[in-house]
């Protein structure tokens, strides 16, 4: 009787939440999360700004997750970059190149202007583009932020997106495994070899954290990668701590060329 009722009460569901949707479109219509114009729908882009967003796509490295200029027809292909200096981390995947157009805006808006509604669409985004680094993996783990710089900025948005990429995937969220005890000073500027010394002792494991990762394979998630020395560092403590794998999911990400 209950599985009867519910498998009829399934197409009611389903027409009541279009009904209410097409409802909130009327009262609040949709506009697009960059440049605020009409969109098609809730959460979404404008096509302006679809268009002007440069998401990464295959052909890319297998290990940094930079796409390639042309398509060599070889899976798994390595960059030189990754050749000359592999990172300490498996693999990167990252939905689009942080550049001036709406990757940028977003990520500031969501880092700076506590534009919180952004946490749904961009955790979409990393879920799809990071799903085969999704798929086998047992946790996610947050970039930290130290405490200090915590309570100015009140919100740890790696965290916020780590939540969003776990209630799309199921994948557990370890939420203070990894902890920033080191109050780093702003990486923006500072040269690649700068930033790895800037993060030097900057992460640990939490006590409580040591079991949970052990022999786990982890996917750090973080709004932007730049060098990638913030994931080498947290991953470097991780494996240390007895981690099977270590690979890094962000939203945007620096890409030198093209």
């Amino acid at each position: 009787m209950r599985a009867r009722l519910a498998t009829a009460l399934t197409p009611i569901a389903a027409i009541a939440r279009r009904t209410g949707a097409r409802a909130l479109d009327i009262v609040y219509p949709p506009v697009c999360i960059s440049c605020r114009r009409a969109a098609s729908s809730h959460f979404g882009l404008c096509p302006d700004c679809w268009t002007k967003i440069r998401f990464i796509e295959k052909p890319w490295c297998d290990r940094l997750g930079t796409p390639f200029e042309v398509d060599l027809g070889q899976p798994g292909l390595l960059s030189p970059e990754a050749i000359a200096n592999p990172p300490v981390f498996s693999r990167a995947r990252s939905v689009v190149r942080f550049d001036d157009g709406p990757a940028r805006l977003l990520v500031h808006r969501l880092k700076y202007y506590d534009r919180l509604e952004l946490v749904r669409p961009i955790g979409q985004w990393m879920a799809r583009a990071g799903a085969e680094l999704l798929d086998a993996a047992d946790l996610l783990a947050p970039v930290p932020m130290h405490r200090l710089r915590l309570i100015g900025r009140k919100h740890n948005q790696a965290a916020l997106l780590a939540n969003a990429v776990s209630r799309e995937t199921g994948v557990p969220v370890a939420m203070r495994a990894l902890e920033r005890v080191k109050p780093t000073a702003p990486q923006v500027g500072l040269s690649k070899t700068q930033r790895a010394t800037n993060l030097q002792g900057a992460f640990r494991i939490s006590e409580a954290g040591k079991l949970a990762i052990l022999d786990k394979r982890i996917v750090l998630i973080d709004d932007v990668m730049t060098s990638g020395a913030t994931a080498n560092a947290a991953a470097r403590v991780l494996l240390r701590a007895g981690a099977r794998r270590v690979d890094a999911l962000t939203f945007a990400r620096v890409v030198t060329g093209g």
